[in-house]
């Protein structure tokens, strides 16, 4: 396998499958089929999601409530996601530990750092719940701390799309994809990939970002097996022969 550790960033609208709110129960099993393909293979697999599909923090001050209590109660919802995930993969037979950014003792292990590492060693599936614990950072920030902090190879954000486009794919059929860019670029390009925060964590700590498409079948099974899936962000952009990042003229279309 190409990487050794990684750490997987899923969104909590994703859960939703077609529906309008929630949990779609073959959505979430689709997801941990995936992720105990990857972990069979000898990669050590850690996982952030978020909560989007039950509540977000920045929804806090339309509802006129304060800031940070809904920040809060976005941490919690992510933890729901999580021990959703983690009931999943068990049922898949997948050894996992959830630990928390807040303490919640009857679901949840507390963060820390070195039983995190100590138990991707061992093989288990590492979920992480409830953000960092702090108000005023996404789950986005959550997944480039965590990572960094376990020393993961890179960070594989899966969404909906295949990739990092120059405008929104799903808006302008003429948006050009990108196969590789570097983190200069995305910053310079204005390019929607995680909230600054998280950017800037993993471009000062030289983690490699990858955005998928990980609702399509064996995406990240390919991934790992070394294949070109997906907008690799780097330092350096493409890392691989004949990988180059295309070239975009002022149209936003490749030349």
């Amino acid at each position: 396998m190409k990487y050794t550790r990684i750490l997987l960033k899923l969104s909590g609208e994703a859960l939703m499958g077609q529906q309008q709110y929630g949990i779609d129960a073959s959505r979430l099993m689709q997801y941990a089929e995936e992720i105990k393909v990857a972990a069979a293979t000898g990669t050590q697999v850690a996982v952030v999601i978020g909560g989007g599909n039950i509540y977000r923090g920045v929804q806090a001050e339309a509802f006129g409530l304060d800031r940070v209590q809904g920040d809060y109660m976005g941490m919690l919802a992510t933890v729901i996601n999580s021990m959703a995930l983690q009931s999943a993969l068990e049922k898949l037979g997948v050894k996992t530990r959830l630990l928390s950014g807040l303490t919640i003792q009857q679901v949840c292990e507390p963060y820390i750092r070195r039983r995190a590492m100590r138990h991707l060693e061992k093989g288990r599936v590492v979920i992480f719940g409830a953000g960092i614990g702090s108000p005023y950072f996404t789950t986005d920030s959550a997944a480039s701390l965590r990572a960094i902090e376990i020393e993961a190879d890179v960070v594989l954000k899966g969404t909906r799309v295949d990739g990092i486009y120059t405008a929104d794919p799903e808006k302008d059929p003429e948006a050009v994809r990108f196969s590789n860019i570097t983190f200069d670029e995305v910053m310079a390009k204005n390019l929607n990939v995680m909230d600054m925060t998280a950017f800037t964590l993993c471009k000062e700590n030289n983690l490699p970002i990858i955005v998928f498409d990980m609702n399509k079948d064996g995406n990240l099974q390919r991934l790992l097996s070394g294949e070109s899936i997906g907008t690799l962000v780097s330092m350096h952009g493409a890392t691989t022969p004949g990988g180059l990042p295309p070239t975009v003229d002022q149209t936003g279309r490749a030349r």
